[in-house]
Order: C-alpha cells, then structure tokens, then sequence
C-alpha cells in the first residue's frame, strides 16, 4: 500500500487538507479587492462548467465500456470519403471530451475503420456532442448563433481534415501502441476506472484553464486586452492561441470563452473550434496514441484550418 505511487487524488487531497489547516491566512491574502476579482472569476467559471464536465464524462464513460468498439466499423460506409462525414456527424450522438475522442478513435483505427473517418470522429465528437452545445447556449444566453457557428465550423473542420488525410496523409505516419485499456476488468470496474481517469484529468486541466482565466482577467491590463480585441486578425489569432494553450476540456470552455468579452464573437468563435482539437494536452496524447510523426504534422494543419473555418462561418453566422 505504502509503496504505491502518489497520484494527482492523493495530491489533491495533500492541497485540500492544507487548504483547511491554513484557512486562516489564505482568508487574509485573498482579502485584496484585485484578489477577490480573480476568485469570483475562477469560482464563477468552476461552478458553471463542473456539471456538464461530470455528466460528460459519466455518460463517456457508459459508452465507452458498454458500447461495443466493433459497432462502428460496421455502421461506417467502406467507401473512405463517405465515411468521414458519417463519423464526423457520429460525433453528435456520443457526449464527451477530447480526452476520450483520441483512446476511442485509436480503438476505431485498431478495428479496421478507415483513419481519415476515425481522425474526423476524434476532432468532430468533442465539439459537436450536445453536451457541449448545451454548455454552449447556458454561456451565451444572448447569443444562441454561437451554438450554430460552433456545431457548423466544427464539423466543417472535421469533414476537410479527414478528407486531407485521404489526400495527403501516410499510414506510416500513424504507430498504434499495445494498449490493453480497460479490456479485462468487469464492466463496474472499467466504468469507474474510466470516470475516475477522465475526472482527475479533465477536471485538473479545467482547473488550470479556470485559473488562467482568472488571471488574465485580473493581471492583464484592460488596455492590452482592449488593443487586441480592437484588432480584428490579432484578436483571432491571439485566442486561437490562447485556446491551445490552455487546454480546457471541450464540456467547460464556452464559460471561459464567455469570460473574454473583451473580444468579438467571431475571435470567440475561433477560441470555441480550436480549442477541442488542438491543445497541448490533445497534441501529447495523439503524440502518445498515434506517434509523434502524426501529432507534429495534423496539430499544426488542423490549426490553420480551423482558424481559417471559424473566422469564414463566423462571418456568415454572426
């Protein structure tokens, strides 16, 4: 027992306990009106995301273990260009982050589905799932062309990447490792396994994009903010960016980008299609799922696309 790893829950739990010990002193730092503005952001953004983050991967989790992986290979046309639309808008029925897309459609690859369709399912479920579009009309109330130009750009990026790999992509950029997954547990304990993975992992880097927020709100100056969102091609770019590196889960990022009402709904867009399908967290799994050869090369294309995409359809929609 003693010699097991410390993982991120025991870290966690380290931070809670000191948390309450030093609840003191923490009170009194956080007194400062600039400190008490960057709780209320991080408090307000947790609390909005933390419901859809739970269900989504709850309901990823059943799928995940209870949905068999053979199911899509069989639903998919074989013909490969009809296939990646059909996988891309599979996207809408399976609830989810990009946290599960990349294992799921590595799995999909291993059963024999064409890549181009899997890599259009992995970008397309994330950000099209209607876990997500809810979350995303609950963080623009007054906005409800926001979920249409997200589920529309989305799926446009989807569609162009699958169909660029059947174009363009090697099957040798692509190396599967051995990964057993959740294979061999009984199905409670793969259902829990996967709920408890996808929370610490999601959930920390909701954390983090939480923080970030709050800290951008509080610590940049309103000027800086204010000359780039008057920019419009700086403003896209720079929360085009701001998307990858924050890496906040496909289930909350609407609340943050919701936050940045500095900037316009089309850099805003951008934030919303980018960041489900290219984010430093997205970029080492698919280095660890699918090869460095393949991250180093479709991160930075799908990128561009989905700036290029997000900016079109926000000028038509918004």
């Amino acid at each position: 027992m003693f010699g097991d790893r410390i993982g991120s829950v025991e870290v966690l739990a380290g931070l809670l306990v000191l948390l309450v010990v030093f609840r003191g002193p923490i009170a009194d730092a956080i007194s400062g009106p600039r400190l008490q503005t960057w709780t209320t952001v991080f408090v307000s953004v947790m609390v909005q995301a933390v419901p859809f983050l739970v269900f989504g991967v709850v309901l990823s989790a059943v799928i995940a273990v209870f949905v068999p992986r053979s199911f899509w290979a069989k639903a998919l046309p074989k013909h490969p260009a009809l296939a990646v639309p059909v996988a891309s808008c599979a996207g809408v029925i399976l609830p989810g982050c990009e946290c599960g897309a990349v294992p799921i459609a590595g799995s999909l690859i291993r059963r024999g589905v064409t890549p181009a369709a899997a890599l259009a399912f992995l970008l397309a479920a994330p950000a099209i799932n209607p876990i997500v579009l809810t979350a995303t009309a609950v963080a623009f109330p007054q906005n409800p062309e926001m979920v249409v130009g997200r589920g529309v750009a989305s799926l446009i990026v989807a569609m162009l990447m699958g169909w660029l790999w059947l174009r363009l992509g090697r099957a040798d950029w692509i190396r599967l490792p051995h990964r057993p997954d959740l294979d061999g547990l009984s199905k409670g304990r793969a259902f829990f396994s996967a709920v408890r993975h996808d929370v610490v992992h999601a959930g920390g880097f909701l954390v983090l994009g939480a923080m970030a927020a709050a800290c951008i709100n509080v610590l940049v100056p309103e000027r800086w903010l204010q000359t780039l969102a008057d920019n419009p091609i700086l403003s896209v770019l720079a929360l085009a960016v701001l998307a990858v590196l924050l890496s906040i889960c496909s289930e909350a990022d609407a609340f943050v980008a919701a936050s940045l009402s500095q900037f316009s709904l089309t850099a805003r867009l951008t934030f919303l299609v980018v960041g489900p399908m290219v984010d430093l967290k997205l970029i080492s799994m698919q280095a660890g799922v699918f090869g460095r050869r393949f991250a180093f090369r479709f991160a930075p294309a799908t990128f561009a696309v989905a700036v290029l995409v997000a900016v079109g359809v926000g000028a038509v929609v918004l």
